[in-house]
């Protein structure tokens, strides 16, 4: 594990998160889709972090939004997934610097953690339409991919910055 995870800020850091969530600016609404705030804050996270604290921090915002939406469907296992693989792909991999990747990967994280969710809901009682579902799945999901190469890139500066080593 590296180092953010003893700083107090930086783990306060993931209660804008569900603050985010809740609030939900409108400027950054697309046809009435927020972009996945979890996926934003966790990306970076991970990827400076290490894939057990990825995993980990992905463990507390599942619980944390999963305790605001009480709808059944939960975004646990979708979050400590994704967690463990940025965090393992920032480790093992070649160092992710291009905002085009922070995008790609922000896209492909929001889609799978929609899609279990889709998935959860069709055996509970419909609350949305499939398509209406479907709909949001992919607005949401170009919304975080847009979003992701300006917030990732600055949070992960600012971790990375707090990871690297002391000189002097």
């Amino acid at each position: 594990m590296g180092k953010l995870h003893r700083h107090p800020w930086y783990v306060a850091s993931a209660l804008l998160v569900p603050w985010l969530t809740l609030a939900s600016p409108t400027l950054l609404r697309l046809s009435g889709a927020p972009p996945s705030w979890s996926v934003l804050w966790l990306l970076p996270w991970a990827i400076s972090d290490g894939p057990v604290s990825g995993a980990l921090a992905g463990l507390g915002l599942g619980l944390l939004l999963d305790a605001l939406t009480l709808d059944g469907a939960t975004q646990i296992p979708a979050l400590v997934l994704l967690g463990w693989w940025w965090g393992r792909l920032g480790r093992k991999g070649p160092p992710i610097e291009r905002s085009f990747s922070l995008g790609l990967l922000a896209l492909i994280g929001t889609f799978l953690l929609g899609l279990t969710l889709i998935l959860q809901r069709l055996g509970l009682p419909p609350q949305l339409p499939l398509a209406g579902s479907l709909r949001t799945l992919l607005t949401q999901t170009l919304l975080t991919g847009l979003l992701a190469p300006m917030i990732c890139s600055l949070l992960l500066l600012l971790w990375r910055q707090q990871n690297a080593p002391s000189r002097g």
